[in-house]
Order: structure tokens, then C-alpha cells, then sequence
């Protein structure tokens, strides 16, 4: 396989600084990159459909729960790992487009239930289609063994990043 930018970038610092061990650099520099390629093409996708990827997780979250695809907003700011103001903003605009429609909690009169509308759920069908089918076109350099190995790999070292324990 050719070189690319980080194996360069590495060669620098092995010259430059010998004494410093990068190895992880290698999957770390490439995981930003990724991130910076990927999130504007996943981005174009929702974009055809009116949304913004903060409302695209929005719709999903309340698409996958299934029916009645209800859930209030502090369960959607725990699923998206987001703050309660994040949250209104984006309820907001989803409200307004008329993917989402707020009502009084029976339960707790203090607090809304957001539900799907038939226009939100059509919408997030549609967008996740095409969302599945990009990111299998974003996927093609690698066969299926070679996806769940990375997804493996990733997925252990998120779990090593997001436990709680002492650093060294």
C-alpha cells in the first residue's frame, strides 16, 4: 500500500524526535482525517432532505424506539449526549418543519413528550435509506472482514476511552 500523509507526517517526527514511541499516532491521525472527510459527505445527504445531522439524530433516536415514537426531552438529551438547551434548539426547528410535535406529559404536567409525526417519520425513512446506501458507497475500498475488524478495533478503544478509571 502507498504512503499517504500520516506515514510521512511520521517519518518526520521518527528523524526529528527518535526517542518518542507514535505508534498510536497512526491510527489516531487517521481516525481525525476520517472524521473530516466523512462528516460533510454523510452531512450532503441530510442536507437534501432539509435536515442537519443534530436533527437527523433526533429523528432517528425517536424512529428507533418504535411505536408510538415518543420520548421526552431529557431522554433525547441523554441519548445524544447533549444539553438540554442543545436540545430545544433543535426540537424547535424540528417542531416548525413539522417533524415533531410537543405535548404535555400526562405523567408530568412540568414536562413535553416529543413524538414523530407522519411527516418525520417519512422524512427519516427516506434520509436513512440514502444515509445506508452512502455510507456502503463511503465503504467500498474495504471488503467485510476488513469493516468488522476496524469496527472491533474502534469499538474496544472507545470502551478504554469512555470508562471510568485512573489515568497512569
Amino acid at each position: 500500500m502507498e504512503p499517504d500523509h500520516i506515514d510521512r507526517i511520521l517519518e518526520q517526527w521518527r528523524r526529528e524526535r527518535p526517542d518518542l514511541d507514535l505508534t498510536p499516532m497512526a491510527a489516531f491521525g487517521r481516525i481525525g482525517v476520517l472524521a473530516r472527510v466523512l462528516v460533510p459527505r454523510s452531512e450532503e445527504v441530510f442536507a437534501e432532505h432539509g435536515l442537519r445531522q443534530g436533527e437527523f439524530d433526533v429523528l432517528t433516536e425517536l424512529r428507533r424506539v418504535g411505536p408510538p415514537y415518543t420520548l421526552i426531552p431529557s431522554e433525547l438529551s441523554a441519548m445524544l449526549m447533549m444539553s438540554r438547551a442543545g436540545m430545544t434548539n433543535r426540537l424547535d426547528r424540528l417542531e416548525a418543519a413539522g417533524f415533531v410535535e410537543r405535548t404535555l406529559d400526562p405523567a408530568d404536567r412540568r414536562s413535553f413528550r416529543i413524538t414523530l409525526t407522519d411527516a418525520g417519520r417519512s422524512v427519516i425513512d427516506v434520509t436513512m435509506t440514502e444515509h445506508a446506501a452512502n455510507l456502503h458507497r463511503l465503504a467500498a475500498g474495504m471488503d467485510e472482514r476488513e469493516l468488522a475488524d476496524l469496527s472491533d478495533g474502534l469499538r474496544k478503544l472507545l470502551a478504554s476511552l469512555t470508562t471510568d478509571r485512573p489515568r497512569p
